[in-house]
C-alpha cells in the first residue's frame, strides 16, 4: 500500500505543458495523477490530443474559452471558476485565456502522466500564442 502524500502548490511552474500552459505537479497515486496549469492573460495554448491519458479538468480562476474536437463533433465552451470539463482519449483540444488574470485549473489525468511523447501537436481553433514543452 503506497503512503500517504501531501504537497501544496508549488510557487514556480514545474516544467511547461506540451500545450505551452505553466504546470505544477501535484500527486500520483497507481490510477491517476493531479497537476495545476495555468494560462496568462491574453494567451491561447497549441492544440493537442493525448495518445492513452484522459482528463478531467476543473477551473479554479480566470476567464477563457476551451474547444474540444472528436471527429465531426466540435464545441468551444466559455470556462472560469467552478467549470468542470472531461477531455476523453484522442480528443483534440485548446483553451484560451482573455480575462484580468490567469486561467487556472487542476487537472485529473487516468492513468498518470506517463512522460514526454503523450500528447501530439494537431490543428486548432486559434493561432497559438505560446511554445510547446514536454512536461
Amino acid at each position: 500500500m503506497p503512503p500517504f502524500s501531501t504537497k501544496r502548490l508549488p510557487a514556480a511552474p514545474s516544467a511547461t505543458a506540451p500545450d505551452g500552459s505553466e504546470v505544477r505537479i501535484l500527486l500520483r497515486l497507481s490510477g491517476g495523477s493531479v497537476a495545476h496549469f495555468q494560462l496568462a492573460p491574453g494567451q491561447a495554448s497549441v492544440a493537442v490530443a493525448h495518445h492513452t491519458v484522459e482528463e478531467i479538468w476543473y477551473f479554479l480562476s480566470g476567464l477563457g474559452e476551451m474547444w474540444r474536437k472528436q471527429g465531426d463533433r466540435e464545441e468551444v465552451v466559455t470556462v472560469d471558476h467552478g467549470v468542470c470539463i472531461t477531455i476523453p482519449v484522442g480528443t483534440h483540444f485548446q483553451f484560451r485565456s482573455f480575462g484580468p488574470e490567469p486561467l487556472a485549473a487542476v487537472g485529473v489525468t487516468i492513468p498518470p502522466w506517463p512522460g514526454e511523447g503523450e500528447a501530439y501537436e494537431v490543428g486548432g481553433k486559434w493561432p497559438p500564442t505560446v511554445k510547446p514543452g514536454t512536461r
